[in-house]
């Protein structure tokens, strides 16, 4: 279950209070699924035995754990989820990575499909180590823009507003879910020409997406039956409770009352309402 942009950042803030500036004793890998760049799990392990994570960051889709050793480990989550435990807590299966603090338990990376990839590198090759870090999208939680801003950066990267939303060049994608959410709220159809906007569509997508994001992190994501999705606690999100028109074709629209439809978009299934211009 890929976590999305919101997801991340809210495991990111939780971390971030949980493990920021705990030392760590050892660290444990289950195989080597999510450390192809290493040739054995000791190599990795002892990059971070007895260092100390300093902070929690995150960066698009990758956390990032600045180290006192100066060294960076990053973490690219793909598919895998995050689970802070108590050392005797039951082991989940697909637990690729644990992470055992001297105080204060453990960190887990669970990832049965090994979708993810861990490795310690120096502060100064991080760049270059992983390229994606260099994405010049823009974050749309970390950094704030005007609505000014935001128009130049849709008008210079004419698109479907779905692809703006989840390809990933203008802004970092934040997953068809909450494209889907953002677009109904804004009232705009998920094929509208990014460029056809007036400056009140403008004003109202840039207002939904902000919103939209702030209430994913709010109600603490989206878990569905086929998107198990936890928090570092184990918790089930509840943002599927607020969802509007995702996975909901021929039920009733809350705007219109007309059934919601859908479409294929991009290999997807996308919802929508008529009233959507």
């Amino acid at each position: 279950m890929k976590a999305e942009l919101p997801e991340l950042e809210l495991v990111k803030r939780d971390l971030e209070r949980e493990i920021a500036g705990r030392k760590i004793k050892d660290v444990a890998a289950a195989g080597m699924s999510v450390l192809p760049r290493y040739n054995n799990r000791k190599a990795f392990a002892s990059q971070l035995d007895g260092v100390k994570i300093n902070a929690v960051l995150r960066q698009g889709h990758h956390l990032i754990f600045p180290l006192d050793s100066d060294d960076i480990l990053v973490i690219r989550a793909g598919d895998g989820q995050f689970r802070r435990n108590a050392n005797k807590d039951k082991e989940e299966p697909g637990t690729e990575l644990t992470i055992t603090f001297t105080q204060g338990g453990q960190l887990r990376f669970i990832d049965p499909e090994g979708t993810g990839e861990a490795a310690v590198v120096a502060k100064e090759e991080v760049m270059a180590e992983f390229p994606d870090l260099n994405d010049p999208a823009i974050d749309p939680i970390e950094t704030p823009l005007s609505w000014l801003a935001f128009r130049d950066l849709i008008e210079s990267h004419p698109t479907s507003l779905k692809g703006l939303l989840t390809d990933g060049k203008a802004l970092v994608s934040i997953g068809g879910i909450y494209a889907d959410e953002v677009l109904f709220d804004a009232g705009l159809r998920y094929d509208r020409e990014s460029t056809s906007l007036s400056t009140q569509e403008v004003r109202r997508l840039y207002r939904s997406l902000v919103e939209t994001l702030h209430n994913v992190i709010k109600y603490r994501g989206t878990t569905l039956e086929d998107r198990p999705w936890a928090d570092v606690f184990g918790e089930p999100g509840i943002f599927d409770q607020h969802l509007q028109v995702f996975g909901k074709a021929g039920e009733l629209s809350p705007r219109s009352r007309s059934p919601i439809q859908r479409a294929k978009f991009g290999g997807e299934w996308t919802y929508f309402c008529e009233t959507q211009v």
